[in-house]
């Protein structure tokens, strides 16, 4: 995988790998909630990606980049679902093994369809440490090539082609809102956007309950997550080495919602628009419909990133 920096040559190197490879994915509009956010919302429907996620864009653009011999080795990685499903995926499609670790508690439907694109699972105890132990282990063993969730120039530049997306199908926007966690999506995005239109406003969502790009960006360094507490599980990781900075130096604020602000926003899109998303994509929908968002934009071009859409609708949060 390529360790160069992330710039915007090196996403639309990654645009060019994906092209007619990943969706280029839909842009919706929904008049109930531009009613409630007082804004013209475009949502950028990630949910509708290959591997129901953006994740997918992430791990086909490192895995492009390997080499033959590291291809017949295979991959590996850790993950509690969606970037689990965009490796094992990438692998089938070039017919590289991949041995994937997951969390015992991770979504059933997810650890499903890791199973069905053919990867291996190795389930450990749903502790970080825990899963890097368990996956280092068997990388030792088994020689095969790490593909990060989030925190390696390769995988933010391919999330950040959305950035790339978002630009040339709504041509002006005021402000893009995209979830956090581990901080691919966000700073793959604001690099993207932050170089074609610096005057587009960039802000990341994160639950409360979850909160360390927000409290990294008030003290200014970084403050690693403790003790997560959200039903948006694809949201419960620390920023890593590669993301913070150009979070940092990119990123123009982090909008927390209450875990009922989620539940709620989740039930709107589902009611409204007739998509399924799942609730670390309803988390961007809370930030823009959350009173200090709508306190200081109105009537404004605001994107909305739907990050995915792999659901357990036996495990719903409103049940």
């Amino acid at each position: 995988m390529n360790d160069r920096v992330v710039t915007l040559h090196s996403i639309e190197e990654a645009s060019r790998r994906l092209a007619g490879i990943v969706h280029r994915t839909p842009i919706l509009e929904n008049r109930h909630l531009n009613q409630l956010s007082g804004n013209r919302l475009f949502l950028k429907g990630e949910h509708l990606q290959k591997g129901g996620s953006f994740k997918y864009r992430g791990a086909e653009n490192a895995i492009s980049q390997l080499s033959s011999t590291q291809l017949k080795r295979g991959v590996i990685t850790q993950s509690s679902g969606n970037h689990a499903q965009a490796v094992a995926l990438a692998a089938a499609r070039r017919g590289c093994p991949a041995q994937i670790v997951i969390p015992s508690n991770a979504p059933k439907p997810k650890i499903a369809a890791v199973r069905d694109y053919g990867a291996e699972i190795t389930f450990c105890a749903p502790v970080a440490s825990e899963r890097v132990r368990v996956m280092q282990r068997l990388q030792t063993k088994l020689k095969a090539t790490y593909i990060p969730p989030y925190d390696h120039p390769s995988i933010i530049s391919g999330q950040g082609t959305i950035g790339l997306e978002l630009i040339d199908q709504t041509h002006r926007l005021d402000v893009v809102v995209a979830p956090v966690g581990g901080g691919g999506l966000l700073s793959g995005i604001a690099s993207a956007i932050k170089a074609l239109s610096p005057e587009t406003r960039v802000y990341g969502a994160e639950p409360a309950g979850a909160d360390d790009a927000a409290r990294s960006l008030e003290a200014g360094m970084q403050i690693p997550q403790s003790a997560p507490r959200t039903i948006a599980d694809g949201l419960l990781t620390s920023l890593g080495d590669s993301t913070w900075p150009l979070i940092q130096r990119k990123v123009d604020g982090i909008q927390r919602v209450e875990e009922a602000e989620i539940v709620q926003s989740m039930i709107h899109v589902w009611q409204w628009t007739k998509q399924i998303i799942e609730p670390s994509a309803a988390v961007a929908i809370a930030a823009v419909l959350s009173a200090p968002f709508r306190e200081k934009y109105q009537n404004a071009s605001v994107a909305v990133v739907l990050s995915g859409g792999n659901v357990d609708l036996r495990a719903l949060p409103w049940l």
